[in-house]
């Protein structure tokens, strides 16, 4: 797709989400299965549900805007998944706790990454006034935001006093 307009630019970077998504809920699925704290766990699992609804909504407004959802593959989620892997779930630790914090660090690495795709497609959608999809964009970056903030207190009151130990 030639990328002529602020409208070719949110199409692209909608794909390119779609694709982060995709990426991002099996990683974070496979983070959840690796994760020893209950509390982690049920974190992990809520956001594999928000990155679920978050890849619905955006095939909807895709398919509102006659586009292919999958016609990106995002290099940038590719990478921050391969690293989730790699230190999340393939690494050797001593301790839970330990790969506990180290899920955390990864998993939100993936989800900044979320929470700026989001926010750029918020700002584009106002501008170009769809103003329907501004509202349904900016609903999934609050749930990103929340589900960061969650996980910034789950490390915060527990995994990292535990790792630390």
């Amino acid at each position: 797709m030639a990328l002529a307009s602020l409208k070719d630019v949110y199409l692209h970077q909608m794909q390119d989400l779609y694709s982060a998504n995709e990426q991002a809920l099996e990683a974070t699925t496979a983070l959840a299965r690796a994760a020893d704290d209950d509390t982690l766990i049920r974190a992990l699992e809520d956001g594999v549900n928000g990155i679920a609804r978050g890849l619905e909504k955006i095939a909807e407004l895709a398919g509102e805007h006659g586009i292919d959802p999958t016609a990106e593959h995002c290099r940038g989620m590719e990478g921050l998944a391969e690293e989730a892997r790699a230190h999340g779930i393939e690494a050797a630790y001593d301790a839970p706790a330990v790969r506990d914090a180290m899920i955390i660090a990864q998993y939100q690495r993936m989800v900044h990454y979320g929470i700026a795709g989001y926010g750029c497609l918020v700002a584009y959608a106002n501008r170009l006034g769809l103003d329907g999809d501004a509202a349904v964009l900016q609903d999934c970056l609050d749930h990103t935001r929340s589900g960061d903030a969650h996980m910034t207190s789950i490390a915060t009151t527990a995994v990292n006093a535990a790792a630390a130990a």
